[in-house]
């Protein structure tokens, strides 16, 4: 595992010894020993314009073209995409209600791609979950997560980015063959957060609203996803070139 996923791991590993120790379930810690690996910053979580707009082209079915437009345009957490039920929709303000990180209910914003593919997912329904799995609902699924019109669950993060996954093994490894591709990885949800916030900076949003679109707590804490890619650093060199300036 890369060092990102290890160090979060043992964190949470920790942080539930720690109450099993405050419990008086365990008294050691056998983590102990085990060192954070050292996590070198990644450049390269944004996805470029071009691989964005070659994502909207894949053949895909209508409920993850909805899911992965309202999850660009809204520049949300996965999780919180997934969380709304069509009654906590506003279509005609192109927003809606989610229950955020901490379980404060925040609004997201979505925009014309996301509300053009809104009313073929929903159809006639009037409640429930708004992103639904393909089958029935099985025994003991939460009667919240249940469609009562349809009987379908709430489509899970881990089904939804195992999706996504699988879709976009060939956008991130362009040089391999398709026979190929199934033993590589393909693109995470997170990315598409990502790469909104960070066009969003590229193209001069101010940090205020990057902030209230992010809904991060602190600058810090959005530092890393206001970093403009590569391509867009190569498009500043290129503006500034004087040779280019002299031709123009």
């Amino acid at each position: 595992m890369d060092a990102d996923t290890v160090n979060r791991e043992l964190s949470v590993a920790r942080k539930a010894i720690g109450w099993w120790q405050r419990q008086g379930w365990i008294v050691g810690d056998p983590t102990i020993g085990i060192e954070r690996r050292a996590a070198p910053p990644d450049r390269t979580k944004a996805l470029a314009e071009n691989q964005i707009a070659a994502l909207w082209r894949l053949d895909a079915a209508l409920r993850e073209k909805t899911f992965w437009k309202m999850l660009y345009e809204s520049a949300a957490r996965a999780d919180e995409v997934l969380c709304p039920n069509v009654e906590d929709l506003y279509p005609q303000d192109k927003r809606g209600k989610i229950s955020a990180k901490g379980g404060a209910t925040e609004w997201i914003h979505w925009q014309s791609g996301t509300a053009q593919l809104l009313p073929r997912l929903i159809a006639r329904r009037t409640r429930g979950p708004l992103f639904l799995t393909d089958r029935k609902a099985p025994a003991g699924t939460p009667t919240l997560d249940i469609c009562p019109e349809t009987g379908r669950a709430r489509l899970s993060y881990r089904r939804a980015e195992k999706i996504f996954e699988e879709n976009t093994r060939l956008l991130a490894n362009p040089l391999t063959s398709p026979e190929d591709v199934e033993d590589l990885d393909g693109f995470t949800l997170h990315r598409l957060r990502h790469s909104a916030l960070t066009h969003d900076a590229e193209d001069g949003t101010s940090t205020p609203m990057l902030l209230a679109r992010s809904r991060h707590a602190s600058v810090r804490s959005l530092e890393r996803y206001a970093r403009p890619g590569v391509d867009a650093v190569a498009r500043h060199v290129a503006e500034r070139d004087p040779a280019a300036r002299r031709r123009s």
